[in-house]
């Protein structure tokens, strides 16, 4: 997978962390090895101003996924894509680490395979929806642990 990242964000992370869980992630999703993935980490003064333009929703969020070419899990065989943009904010997801109980690194991997799943159009509006969403989540976070 083609995962860039930039970070923006004054909190350290490890990004090479970030990026091996979204490329696991993808591979389990069925994508194409060439698909590319863009992943920014930003202030919270920035994820406030998408989450309003985007989402209209006042403050910071955790996590938003910006999907490009509404691709599908299991595509591979259609070939690379562009799959889209993730935007963590360690800053806001540093909270919820805490509340977890586990690090800020450990959020943000959930976060990045969260995003994944929006990207390929997985949601959890509807509680059998997000019992699916948060499953899949779960398992590839567990997967990726596992092999690393």
């Amino acid at each position: 997978m083609n995962i860039e990242i930039t970070n923006l964000a004054s909190l350290k992370c490890d990004e090479s962390r970030i990026k091996s869980v979204a490329s696991y992630s993808l591979e389990k999703l069925g994508m194409h090895p060439d698909c590319e993935l863009s992943i920014s980490l930003v202030e919270e003064s920035e994820m406030s101003s998408l989450h309003m333009q985007w989402m209209d929703e006042q403050g910071p969020t955790d996590v938003l996924s910006f999907p490009m070419d509404e691709m599908k899990p299991n595509s591979a065989a259609l070939g690379p894509g562009v799959l889209g943009d993730i935007v963590l904010c360690p800053s806001y997801a540093e909270a919820q680490a805490e509340k977890a109980g586990h690090s800020l690194q450990e959020e943000l991997e959930l976060l990045t395979v969260h995003g994944v799943l929006h990207l390929l159009g997985f949601d959890h509006r509807e509680s059998e929806e997000e019992r699916v969403m948060f499953s899949m989540q779960d398992e590839y976070l567990k997967g990726w642990r596992i092999q690393i």
